[in-house]
């Protein structure tokens, strides 16, 4: 298996290269991104499509969950990640509180995340009043992704953060969702935490690509987090996370090199620094007369 950087001149991904994609058996690969130099390593890898997701409010920002993120910040980091792309279809995820008042205020903030931020689609949480916001946005113009099983941000009322559709009658309900959300306009749908075999069939009842998170390898696709993929994630992660990396100890060394070097006065070393022409060193050294000691 070959690990070198996908070279291949390929254009912009757009909607019908990803059906058409789930129709030939090609995986789709997702991956989170939040700035401009992670963007653009993920596009220059050959990523498909890179989900700005709330994630950032626990990876980048430091919060407890992703319930406090804002529209602002999803602007934000929409707009640094794409400015790093230049090939993968770009998703942002829309925060908690930007869809559920009502389908005016869904699509207003949708809105907002194409056309100031620059993504080319948006993903909603969950079913049930969703898909009434689904199909305004659609109706407006815009793509959506939609994404069930476990959904981070109602993740107190899912009794936590564990897998859904363990039973069958929520595996059951679980499908049904999946074709609502297909119905309702969805170019694709995420499948989070749930049982491989419940994946495959939610997969096998939509015709959309289903990208997958701790959902087996049945689906369309993979998505994992930034974070947790290159190994930069503190404490437990999911059982369905593979670090393909250990960033976080190697970032570690690197700054505990560089301290170190600072207080023993190795760093910077002369190669590190600014030269001046020695006529202009003559002329400085004249008008500060301290120069000459």
């Amino acid at each position: 298996m070959s690990h070198e950087p996908d070279t291949r001149v390929r254009q912009k991904v757009r909607l019908p290269e990803l059906t058409a994609m789930r129709q030939r058996g090609e995986r789709i690969v997702m991956v989170t991104a939040y700035d401009a130099p992670s963007a653009r390593l993920a596009d220059a890898a050959g990523v498909d499509m890179i989900l700005v997701g709330d994630s950032a409010g626990t990876t980048v920002l430091g919060d407890r969950s992703t319930v406090p993120v804002t529209m602002d910040e999803m602007i934000v980091f929409t707009r640094a990640a794409v400015r790093g792309v230049t090939r993968a279809l770009v998703v942002a995820d829309m925060p908690f509180g930007s869809y559920q008042v009502s389908e005016e205020t869904a699509v207003a903030n949708a809105i907002r995340l194409v056309k100031e931020a620059g993504a080319d689609a948006v993903k909603l949480e969950g079913a049930g009043r969703t898909l009434t916001r689904i199909s305004g946005i659609v109706d407006a113009g815009m793509a959506v992704m939609g994404h069930v099983g476990l959904t981070p941000q109602s993740a107190t009322l899912l009794g936590g953060y564990r897998a859904q559709a363990r039973t069958a009658p929520a595996a059951a309900r679980l499908i049904d969702q999946a074709v609502a959300l297909e119905r309702a306009g969805c170019f694709a749908i995420v499948l989070e935490a749930v049982p491989a075999v419940v994946a495959e069939e939610v997969t096998a009842a939509v015709t959309v690509p289903v990208i997958g998170i701790g959902a087996g390898a049945a689906c369309s696709g993979q998505v994992l987090v930034w974070h947790d993929l290159l190994g930069l994630s503190e404490g437990p992660l999911p059982r369905f996370v593979k670090a393909y990396a250990d960033l976080h100890a190697i970032i570690g060394a690197a700054l505990r090199e560089y301290a170190d070097e600072v207080r023993r006065g190795v760093y910077p070393e002369p190669r590190h620094t600014y030269g001046m022409p020695e006529v202009e060193q003559e002329r400085f050294a004249s008008r500060h007369p301290s120069r000459k000691r």
